[in-house]
């Protein structure tokens, strides 16, 4: 038993609305094979796991599994359940697992969910899944499993890619208001919201958070002479880069002080406290040579968080410390806190672990005990002198004893140094007193922290957590703001990338500065950017974190779907223009069907209040709007068709819905039974007025997709007539001429699409007059690339074929081949030869045409095509220079 692949979906997915891990296994000798047929073997893997007997599996209630076990089941679901209960024994709790079939004896894909912050290139689920294939192995073979080690080890990897308190408290707030927020990689750097609505956060520090505060913060002695400057009561001291220097300010402080490092953090090398000359040269040793000596400050520790002018919580900190209990000796003390689970290395956790270094046996020291010794009940053993968690310290919550003149100074102190999130430090004598006026005795304001940890108010020791992610996500999108910008999604098997170009126009038309991801490319504003096949999630995510980009329209293939997911979780807009029998033998894909649950995705996430369009003329999705996860009881269904008399938009429209029709001529609105002209038929460029029947259900999804996003109707109207082909729509039904004969450019590349192309140009031309130059995708499985062609035999007698530069797996002139076997199959007098190429295949076409024809290109890519046309040169033009067809509608 073995993986072959893994593959990562990390946004949601036709399996989930969460990430999930896509193994491939092979069963190898355990195919056919199933769990009982293996003596005690059930029972063996429930000793060494006993967590599997709390699993659902089917049954939906606890014990499903072990029913499973027992009654026998395959082994890549018994992989799968051990894999999950890993994930629970590391701290990595998921819960949806599935094993499908993949099509051949032996090979299943295993699905198991992943944590939604985890990284998306993160080892551990495949490490989990090589760990439970390894256990099960071993537990066939009669051993106990030897699953220990790669726990604690994987244990320590969680804890290590997990986010910390502090950014998990701001991903979750988030998250709660509806906002969308991504990780990036495995920092605590935060995206949040979309758009020109993003917000970036780094733990408590936000894009707001001033360059020169931080430079300020950094500095304690500058931090110091600002704060004082502007009144505030802060220690008496000043800075030392030298020996003589700190001893000269020991002397005029004229009593106890603290020396700390000038850029110190996290309470590294502060000494507190220090009453002698010696004290002081080593503290300054300790520290690096350049610090501050202040006055050492009596009272408690108090922190005061700042968020955005306001305080939002207080803890009052306490020194990492044990409690002796006449028993136990100071390391075992020690030992015996750092087992709390909440206790971790570093910031992963709400605590940090205690440590016996050089610094707590200093202070034992001082304190007259050793790390052996044994303190009397009740003693309380300091380990460190200074408060912070970062080194074992724990807190108290104090937020609502905080003196409102005291909350006015800490919020004036954060004004004066330039921070928007802000850590305060104080030592006075009680937090619920007025603050003093002057610094000393009264208490004084110790340091101002820039990017302040948040654990401690997350997790107090003792009083009430406070929601302090939840007040940052709140300074970043006040008034309720979900942080999203306008979103169309769209997807379909033809007309999908016209669709989308479409939409991203008519919302520019009113001013919106629009992204859009389509097969050519990520264009913003208008201007390609990126040159790809951008349907996918990284184009969208791109995109949609674009801070400048005003609307987004995300052009949403499937073969991203299936591999990565969707890059975003929800759109105020979805278009499925039509589903017909495409990539069928790919990716798991057998039936048109398969492909309608793909596709039914997009509609699965439109959000509450959305909108969802779809072709009324399309049989598949019309049965689409019974499924559970896409029926329309908290969103709009819009429909549109090229059939006024359709029965379903008939009685929709009757029960006073929208839909968006062709009737006299016009591309019309209706709302109940009312009826709005937009244009005519003849003024939609690249309609041939009316022939191009599939360019019409185009524009009539796009004007859905615009107005529900409120676009005004005559914005709607004005971009529709200015939607060049040539210009906007690119290699869609691109009309050219060369001399006497027309060129008409297309990608269409599956029966359904080149059947309507064609239809358009046999509406147009008479079949002695076309001829066609085409190519076929190799990775389309035979019988669809053999319909394709029968297509084109049945309407053109002068027909070169030619190879994609990419084979895609096929043979070097295997589809021509089979393209033109099948062509001549379907008409015996069709003259169709094969090019090497598409630029021979354009020059043995055109040599073919005379004065009034038409030639049909079907392409891979469209650069070189209308480079070769150009040089040829080929002129664009709107429509045949022949009498047109009334409109066909």
């Amino acid at each position: 038993m073995r993986i072959l692949s893994v593959r990562r979906l990390r946004g949601p997915n036709v399996y989930l609305d969460r990430p999930v891990q896509v193994a491939r296994v092979a069963l190898g000798d355990l195919t056919e094979r199933e769990s009982n047929d293996f003596a005690g073997f059930p029972d063996r893997i429930l000793d060494a796991f006993p967590g599997l007997a709390d699993h659902h599996c089917a049954a939906g209630e606890p014990g499903g599994f072990v029913t499973r076990l027992h009654g026998g089941t395959y082994f890549g679901h018994v992989v799968e359940h051990v894999a999950i209960e890993m994930s629970h024994l590391i701290g990595r709790p998921v819960s949806f697992g599935r094993t499908v079939y993949a099509g051949e004896a032996g090979l299943y894909d295993v699905l198991m969910e992943c944590p939604q912050d985890e990284r998306a290139d993160s080892p551990l689920p495949e490490a989990l899944l090589e760990a439970a294939i390894l256990a099960v192995r071993q537990v066939l073979a009669g051993r106990p499993p030897e699953h220990e080690p790669a726990v604690t080890a994987l244990r320590e990897q969680v804890e290590e890619e997990t986010p910390g308190p502090s950014t998990a408290s701001i991903i979750e707030a988030a998250r709660r208001r509806g906002i969308p927020v991504e990780r990036v990689n495995a920092l605590s750097l935060l995206q949040l919201g979309q758009g020109r609505f993003r917000r970036l956060a780094w733990a408590a520090m936000s894009d707001q958070t001033s360059a020169i505060g931080l430079e300020i913060c950094g500095d304690k002695e500058l931090t110091r002479q600002f704060l004082h400057r502007a009144g505030i009561p802060v220690p008496a001291g000043g800075r030392a880069d030298s020996l003589r220097q700190a001893l000269d300010l020991f002397a005029q402080l004229g009593g106890r002080v603290a020396v700390k490092p000038v850029n110190g953090r996290q309470g590294q090398h502060v000494h507190l406290a220090l009453d002698t000359a010696e004290a002081v040269m080593g503290a300054f040793v300790a520290a690096g040579g350049d610090v501050v000596v202040e006055q050492y400050v009596e009272g408690l520790d108090y922190r005061v968080l700042v968020v955005a002018g306001r305080v939002v919580a207080a803890a009052q900190r306490v020194p990492g410390h044990v409690v002796g209990d006449g028993t136990s000796s100071v390391e075992e003390l020690v030992e015996r806190l750092n087992a709390d689970p909440r206790r971790g290395n570093g910031h992963e956790k709400v605590l940090t672990r205690l440590r016996m270094d050089g610094t707590a046996v200093a202070l034992l020291q001082r304190q007259g005990l050793a790390a052996d010794a044994v303190p009397a009940a009740g003693r309380t053993v300091w380990l460190r002198d200074t408060p912070n968690l970062s080194t074992g310290g724990t807190s108290i919550d104090v937020t609502d004893r905080v003196n409102p003149e005291l909350a006015q100074l800490c919020c004036r102190a954060a004004a004066v140094v330039g921070l928007d999130i802000a850590g305060i430090d104080l030592r006075l004598p009680d937090i619920a007193a007025p603050p003093p006026v002057d610094g000393g005795a009264q208490g004084a304001l110790i340091e101002v922290n820039a990017a302040p940890g948040l654990r401690m108010h997350l997790a107090p020791s003792v009083g009430t957590p406070r929601d302090v992610g939840g007040a940052i996500v709140d300074a970043l999108f006040p008034d309720g703001r979900d942080g999203r910008i306008p979103t169309i999604a769209v997807t379909g098997t033809n007309g999908k990338t016209t669709t989308a170009r479409m939409a991203a126009h008519l919302l520019a038309g009113s001013g919106l500065r629009v992204g859009l991801t389509s097969t050519d490319g990520i264009y913003i504003d208008g201007r390609l950017v990126q040159r790809a096949d951008a349907t996918g999630p990284r184009s969208a995510q791109a995109v949609l974190g674009d801070p400048t980009v005003q609307a987004a329209v995300l052009e949403t293939a499937r073969g991203g779907i299936l591999r990565q997911g969707l890059g975003y979780d929800w759109t105020d807009v979805g278009v499925i223009t039509n589903v017909a029998a495409d990539h069928l033998g790919q990716d798991g894909l057998d039936t048109v069907e398969d492909l309608v649950h793909v596709k039914a995705l997009i509609a699965e996430r439109v959000r509450d209040g959305g909108t969802l369009v779809l072709n009324a003329d399309d049989p598949y999705l019309r049965e689409l709007i019974d499924r559970p996860r896409v029926r329309a009881e908290h969103k709009r269904l819009v429909w549109f068709t090229l059939d006024p008399e359709n029965p379903v938009v008939r009685q929709h429209c009757a029960n006073g819905g929208m839909a968006y029709v062709v009737a006299a001529g016009h591309l019309v609105e209706m709302v109940g039974e009312a009826r709005t002209l937009l244009l005519p038929v003849a003024e939609l460029p690249g309609t041939f007025n009316g022939a191009a029947r599939y360019m019409i259900a185009n524009a009539l999804a796009a004007s859905a997709a615009a107005r529900a996003l409120e676009i005004p109707r005559q914005v709607v109207e004005a971009q529709l007539r200015s939607f060049s082909s040539y210009d906007r729509n690119p290699g869609r039904g691109t009309l050219l001429r060369i001399d006497g004969v027309h060129v008409l450019v297309d990608y269409a590349h599956n029966p359904a699409a080149i059947e309507a192309i064609v239809g358009t140009v046999q509406s147009l031309w008479s079949a002695d007059r076309c001829v066609a130059a085409v190519t076929l995708p190799g990775d389309r499985c035979d019988h669809l690339l053999a319909e394709s062609a029968r297509v084109i035999g049945r309407m053109f007698t002068r027909v070169v074929v030619y190879p994609d530069a990419d084979l895609r797996g096929r043979a070097a002139g295997e589809v021509p081949e089979l393209m033109c076997r099948e062509v001549t199959k379907a008409n015996p007098r069709v003259r169709c030869e094969q090019a090497a190429n598409v630029a021979e295949a354009i020059t043995k076409a055109t040599a073919m045409t005379g004065p009034g024809d038409v030639l049909l290109i079907l392409y891979e890519k469209l650069d070189p095509v209308l480079s070769l046309l150009q040089s040829m040169g080929a002129r664009p033009v709107d429509a045949p220079t022949l009498p047109l067809p009334s409109p066909q509608l």
